[in-house]
């Protein structure tokens, strides 16, 4: 894809290559830095946080895949950072068939490694907006490469805590859920308030000074998003306690540096 066709704003701080740096990209530049550096003086544990977040995303798939789930709708992907949940997905489930969808011209500019799938399986990548879910789902590049009559893992990994309640947060997602067939399985995970409402508070104003929208929410909100569906054990917990791979290192991580909420469900 041609990067120079796309206007990528670089002088103005980004959500995603923000992400890319706090998980040690190199798809950002100063104005990201910049940014990261005012959260971090916020929010000293970010750093910590969003890396909980990435592994979260990594053992949540890993489960999935290992349960059996062989399609995957992965919403609000970001730059590319691997391993990528296909590669994970793909390694324990070689035709397992993946569609990404973001909506940031960074996103579409790095898409193509997005796009490596196995011989087996399929990656496909679709540029739609979380906050138009009927577009997403009447999308023909969906249809293709996802059939929507079998189960089907909802991934919104970091994602819904920049989509407020005025954008309809709860109703979007219950939307995407209701399209989703039995046996279909729906991964979260967060940013809450909970536990430094403080830093949260000041983290959050430098996001919305640099005109992202970002609303950490609360344990009992972040439990309506999985509200009909059964939820995997343990149930809802802070990212780097849900499976972790070493239960002896979760001394290392506290719940307020982890900053974020996590839960599975599935279908019934």
């Amino acid at each position: 894809m041609d990067e120079n066709a796309i206007d990528l704003q670089l002088d103005r701080p980004h959500s995603a290559r923000m992400y890319d740096y706090y998980l040690g990209g190199r798809t950002n530049f100063t104005a990201d830095r910049e940014a990261v550096g005012q959260v971090m003086a916020a929010f000293p544990a970010a750093l910590v946080a969003a890396r909980a977040n990435r592994e979260f995303m990594h053992r949540s798939t890993r489960y999935l895949a290992e349960a059996g789930l062989r399609q995957f709708l992965d919403i609000g992907t970001g730059i590319p950072t691997r391993p990528n949940l296909h590669e994970v997905a793909q390694l324990v489930a070689p035709e397992a068939r993946i569609v990404y969808v973001d909506n940031d011209p960074i996103v579409l500019a790095h898409a193509q490694a997005l796009l490596q799938s196995h011989p087996l399986g399929s990656t496909d990548y679709l540029q739609a907006d979380l906050t138009n879910p009927d577009v997403i789902l009447a999308s023909p590049a969906l249809d293709r490469a996802l059939d929507l009559t079998q189960p089907v893992a909802l991934s919104l990994n970091a994602v819904l805590h920049f989509v407020t309640d005025a954008q309809g947060a709860h109703h979007i997602v219950d939307r995407l859920k209701d399209a989703l067939a039995p046996g279909s399985a729906l991964a979260i995970s967060h940013g809450t308030a909970d536990f430094a409402p403080a830093a949260s508070a000041k983290a959050t104003d430098v996001y919305q000074a640099v005109g992202t929208s970002a609303q950490p929410r609360t344990r009992a909100d972040f439990e309506r998003f999985f509200h009909g569906w059964d939820l995997v054990d343990p149930g809802i917990t802070m990212t780097h306690r849900w499976h972790p791979d070493d239960p002896e290192q979760l001394s290392d991580i506290g719940d307020a540096e982890a900053g974020c909420y996590a839960a599975v469900a599935r279908k019934p």
